[in-house]
Parts: C-alpha cells; structure tokens; sequence
C-alpha cells in the first residue's frame, strides 16, 4: 500500500495536471469532500477507483455554504488522517485548495440552480445549495474529470448537481452511490463526532423511522401524509430531536408527492437536529 499521497493545492498545477492525464487518455474520477473523512467517503474512492484510470479526492471547506448560524469554524477537521487514509486506498492525487485562491477578495461569480433548491434543505438553508454549486463548478473547472462520484446521503445536493451540469452542459457522469452505515443503522456524517453518548442513541430514531416508512409501504400504504405522521411521531419519541421536515419525493424532479404510485421512485427525506447536531438521512424507494 502507498503511505503518501500526492497533494496538489496550486490551480495552475491542478490545471496542468488534469492537462496532462487528459492527453495521455486517461480517465479521471473524482470525488470532491470537505475532509473529516469516513468509510461513506471512502466508499466513494473505491467506486471510481475501480471505474478509473486516475481518481482524484478535493478536500475543501468550503465557506459559502454555511450561513453565519451554522458550524463553519467548528467542522471537524483531520488533513493528516485523510490523507492517510486516502494513501491507503491508493487514491492518486488530493486537491487541497486555498480558501483565498477559491474566493480572492474580487470573487463576484455564482452558479444557481433556481427550482429544485427552493424546499426541504433550500428551505431551512437558502444560502447553502448557491455556495454548493459555485464551488462544485468551480472544483469541476479545475479537474475536469470524467466521472464524479456523490454519496446518497446527500440525496438533493446530488439531484442539484445533477440539474447543474445538464444545464450548463459539463461533460461528466454524476454517479450517487449508496449510504454508508454504522452497525447499529446511524448513517455516517462527519458531524457524528458531536453527539453525546445519548444524542448518538437518539439518532437512531431517523433510521429507525425510515424502516417503519418501508414497513407501512410493504403493508400496502400509499398516502404520504399517513406515513409521514407515523415517522413524525417515532422522531419525536426522544426529547433532542428537533425535526426540520420529513418528507416523500420523486427521485429525478425532487417533487413532493402526496400519494406512492406503482413504477415510479422516491426518497423518503429527513432532516432533524438531535441536540444541536443536524444529520439528515434517508431512503430510496423503488416502487
């Protein structure tokens, strides 16, 4: 196994870099983060490995999806450990940009996507799906890659980014692949270290919630409203949960729905802040 990794945190080399591979024909997979990494992470590194010539890994920070409310300064971080466990997978390069080389003080451009980012996070975040989109494209400029891989977890980040690089015709394959989980169901997050010993048993009312959404649809229910009561209440049976929203929507368009039809797909949605953690989960529902 490698012990190091090889990090590249100059555009101009980034850009001469991914030059390069490009000329030599190889395919590039890349997989951006903001560090603090776990096996969710790593799932991701081993997919476009195995689907790759050449993976890249982008840990960054990224300072324009957080409001002035949320944890910024607080997120965890550990370059020495990431990059320890990236060598051990064998990754081939890590992007480490600089915040002042990603936003110098006359940075004055934005990418949006307007429709699909207005609910559930867009709702509770207006500020976050803006700053994910411009850094994204901005991380897309510099390594240009082939194919791009984003856990599901994040599931309306992905169907954002989706809509992005359509729309503003990036030639790169978006691939969502499946939540990672402890043994005990809690989906992996990064801010997963900020739960106390009975915050982290009280997470797992989200996935525990998610199975019960399944049972009641294997059970033949198909009105979101009923499902959605029944999770709310199982949320909301432990005293530090404090729900932003549960809800049901269509895979591709992100639309809500009222009523589970026969051939279609949809993810049952949750964010809820256990504590003052807020972890978000959910499932992908093939009818």
């Amino acid at each position: 196994m490698h012990d190091k990794i090889e990090t590249i945190s100059s555009i101009d080399k980034i850009h001469l870099l991914t030059k390069k591979l490009r000329q030599e024909k190889k395919s590039i997979g890349f997989v951006p983060t903001m560090g603090y990494l776990h096996e969710g992470h790593l799932s991701l590194v081993s997919e476009s490995k195995k689907n790759n010539d050449v993976t890249i890994v982008s840990i960054f920070v990224n300072p324009t999806q957080f409001a002035p409310s949320e944890d910024l300064t607080t997120y965890p971080r550990d370059l020495e450990r990431d990059k320890k466990l990236l060598a051990e997978l064998g990754t081939d390069y890590l992007f480490f940009p600089n915040v002042e080389d990603f936003y110098p003080d006359d940075f004055q451009s934005h990418v949006s996507v307007n429709e699909i980012t207005k609910i559930l996070e867009g709702e509770f975040r207006p500020t976050h799906f803006k700053g994910v989109t411009t850094v994204v494209a901005m991380l897309f400029n510099c390594v240009m890659p082939d194919n791009t891989y984003f856990g599901q977890k994040d599931a309306q980040q992905a169907a954002v980014i989706k809509q992005m690089v359509k729309d503003m015709k990036f030639d790169i394959k978006i691939n969502v692949c499946p939540i990672i989980r402890e043994e005990d169901g809690l989906a992996m997050s990064s801010r997963n270290v900020f739960l106390d010993e009975k915050e982290r048993q009280d997470a797992l009312v989200l996935s525990k919630s998610l199975k019960l959404a399944e049972e009641l649809i294997n059970e033949g229910e198909r009105e979101t409203k009923k499902i959605l009561t029944e999770m709310e209440k199982l949320i909301n049976s432990v005293d530090t949960s404090q729900l932003d929203y549960v809800s049901i929507v269509e895979v591709e368009s992100f639309k809500i729905t009222d009523r589970i039809e026969k051939n279609k797909n949809y993810y049952i949605l949750i964010a809820c802040k256990i504590g003052k953690t807020r972890l978000i989960d959910n499932k992908l529902l093939k009818m």
